[in-house]
């Protein structure tokens, strides 16, 4: 049985990707803060893993990746999706501390279970596995007032290219997956606000397409790998000139 550990597995993104894969009866270690809504998704599964886990703590991380090895026996695929959108607003209004909390999910979170993953596989037998980081269209275009988040989306794309470097010598692929506007929480934010300000809503996706881009990204044999791959809403002003 293949198996997959999920981060912000409770909700939005990493909740439809976590279903999907309990569905086609992977082994999912479901991480996120809030244990009872991880138990929520579990729900009728026997081949969930709930690993209560503030990302940000190396100390949790360790443990929660140690804790589903030692039930599952080895991590063939990472979907590494924790994040968070602070509010928006000119760099000059923004809070110091959404910059720091910015910081330590969208990058010091990903690190930090990139780097449990990549021990795991680097060491585990057969050896091997997938690291898949949610990225963003934010990482090549920003919205307006988003610099916390644009700014460490950027970073995560770092994060990719690097581990696919470094992956090479012990068969570890790294991908990254770049959604625009897949209907979540955050983007249920986003239109409530762009409506507030009489503006029309984003357009949208369904979570689903996304699920399903990261089920096909997961199911490549370890010799190929897609480095990057945008999966968007086909009216979202990402490409032209206004």
């Amino acid at each position: 049985m293949k198996t997959i550990i999920i981060t912000g597995a409770s909700s939005g993104i990493g909740r439809a990707v976590a279903e999907k894969f309990l569905i086609e009866g992977w082994t999912v270690g479901l991480i996120a803060r809030r244990e009872d809504a991880l138990n929520d998704v579990a729900k009728g599964h026997a081949n969930a893993l709930v690993l209560p886990c503030d990302v940000t703590d190396p100390v949790a991380v360790d443990a929660a990746f140690a804790a589903f090895t030692a039930v599952a026996g080895r991590v063939d695929v990472l979907f590494n999706n924790a994040g968070v959108f602070t509010a928006a607003a000119p760099i000059d209004e923004v809070l110091v501390q959404d910059w720091l909390d910015a910081v330590n999910v969208n990058l010091t979170g990903m690190f930090l279970c990139a780097r449990a993953a990549f021990g795991k596989m680097r060491h585990q037998s057969p050896q091997g596995g997938r690291i898949i980081n949610n990225g963003s269209v934010s990482a090549y275009v920003p919205r307006v007032g988003s610099v916390t988040y644009t700014t460490t989306k950027h970073g995560v794309t770092g994060l990719t290219k690097t581990l696919a470097l470094d992956g090479r010598a012990f068969n570890i692929a790294c991908g990254q997956i770049d959604i625009g506007n897949a209907q979540s929480p955050m983007i249920d934010a986003l239109a409530a606000r762009n409506i507030a300000e009489g503006n029309a809503p984003p357009p949208t996706i369904e979570v689903g397409y996304v699920s399903d881009a990261v089920w096909n990204l997961a199911c490549l044999p370890l010799h190929a790998n897609t480095l990057f791959q945008t999966i968007m809403a086909t009216q979202m002003p990402y490409v032209g000139r206004g």
